[in-house]
């Protein structure tokens, strides 16, 4: 069965919810650092990352690669990230904030700052950050 191309499994994964597993996040770190590399050189850095072996990295490939994240390529089992980490970084802060803050951006920020004193430095970036927006 020939591989979906890059953009029809972005265009697919980008239609659903997307959630990902604290392994799944894993190895896309290991997939945007390796980008283009095999499954092999992904496994040996997993297992010089994470102390994973091999049969766990090509197990936490194929669950990425199911879910639309990456892709695989031949030979040789290359892969390639279908998402970047700033596309995942995104999706993961929406997620918790619709799941633990009804939605509400301010009640996220408010939350994520909670009591902490802030640099009028600090205050500033954020409300750079904000007026950009």
């Amino acid at each position: 069965m020939p591989l979906p191309s890059a953009k029809k499994s972005a265009d697919r994964t980008a239609k659903r919810v997307m959630q990902f597993f604290e392994s799944e996040l894993k190895v896309m770190e290991l997939i945007w650092e390796n980008d283009g590399g095999t499954a092999a050189a992904i496994s040996e850095a997993g297992k010089k990352k994470f102390n994973w072996d091999i049969h766990t990295t090509y197990t936490m490939i194929t669950k990425v690669i199911k879910k639309g994240y990456a892709e695989r390529v031949n030979p040789k089992f290359h892969v390639h990230a279908l998402i970047s980490k700033d596309q995942a970084c995104k999706i993961e802060g929406d997620n918790l904030m619709n799941r633990l803050y009804g939605g509400s951006r301010k009640a996220l920020f408010s939350a994520l700052l909670g009591d902490e004193k802030l640099t009028k430095k600090e205050i500033a970036e954020l409300r750079e950050v904000i007026e950009k927006r």
